[in-house]
């Protein structure tokens, strides 16, 4: 079995060379190089032919246990030939490694992001002060993005309401009730809004919504096929107001059917369980000798005499 390299461990599939290792007092520093293919131009995807310089980058990398892990990475800058493109010079790139404007690398990027759509600002920020991972909650609130927004509506879309602030803003949260996801959130809960959302994404076939009479006028405007149906919420909301609603008005025939039933009831009193007239016999009273007491004083216990103590 052929031993893995340094490379292979800390930088698998990526296109680096590792020069050296060292131990600091801060944690690992591990220096690379850079060896993929020439990059493209960002602006007009022309691959590069020619190198400027190099310069060496600085990543935070996930943490290697306890310590903290820095890569210093050497980067090649590449001249853009094409005439018409108004980008001269561009950094090459590392893919599963770099990315433009950030000073940690993608893994560490990723494991932030999910960090802090799971727990958000500062409750983020305490998990990573305790994993030893440098970043607070302004950072991790900026790496949570808006998920990209479907060409069609789902087949089934669900539709309610919620509060920016309660009593003040309002706004609409829209549902993928099969998938379970969020696909849009509008900003806010106007029928004119909705209505101009469902034109430009078409395919509804079911919506499920509240009672709003906006939504209502918005889906007849927008989506006149689409079957409307209620949410469960709202659904459960009315059974229990129906419910309720009709134990208030026969509340005196209830009233007269519970007290009927309370008369006819025989209140039995529960059995009283007298002590037993002598206790059972048990293994260690069998084994016990009987005792008895003589006329001189003494106890009497298998086929001797014990004095009694004295007093």
């Amino acid at each position: 079995m052929a031993s893995k390299t340094v490379e292979d461990v800390l930088f698998p599939g990526i296109d680096v060379r590792v020069e050296r290792v060292s131990d600091s007092s801060g944690g690992l520093v591990v220096e690379a190089i850079s060896t993929g293919r020439p990059g493209r131009c960002p602006d007009c995807r022309k691959q590069a032919q020619r190198v400027h310089s190099s310069y060496q980058r600085s990543l935070d990398e996930r943490p290697l246990g306890s310590r903290r892990v820095v890569v210093r990475l050497r980067v090649r800058r590449y001249f853009c030939d094409r005439r018409s493109c108004s980008r001269r010079t561009f950094v090459e790139q590392v893919g599963g490694l770099t990315e433009r404007h950030r000073r940690s690398s993608v893994g560490l990027t990723g494991l932030l992001r999910s960090i802090a759509v799971e727990l958000g600002g500062r409750p983020a920020a305490r998990l990573c002060h305790r994993l030893r991972l440098a970043a607070g909650r302004t950072r991790l609130l900026r790496l949570l993005k808006a998920p990209a927004v479907p060409d069609r509506a789902p087949r089934v879309l669900g539709v309610d309401e919620f509060a920016f602030r309660k009593g003040c803003t309002y706004g609409t949260v829209l549902v993928d009730v099969e998938a379970g996801r969020v696909v849009d959130v509008l900003p806010d809960h106007t029928s004119e809004t909705f209505a101009a959302w469902l034109a430009e994404h078409p395919g509804a076939e079911i919506i499920c919504r509240d009672r709003a009479t906006a939504y209502t006028k918005a889906v007849k405007e927008a989506a006149p096929h689409a079957l409307e149906v209620a949410d469960r919420w709202h659904l459960l909301q009315n059974l229990s107001a129906a419910v309720e609603k009709t134990c208030h008005q026969h509340c005196d025939c209830l009233r007269k059917r519970a007290e009927e039933e309370t008369a006819t009831a025989v209140l039995e009193p529960p059995p009283m369980l007298l002590p037993p007239a002598e206790l059972p016999r048990t293994q260690i009273m069998e084994r016990t000798p009987t005792a008895t007491r003589t006329s001189t004083g003494c106890w009497r216990r298998a086929g001797r005499s014990v004095p009694l103590p004295a007093g």
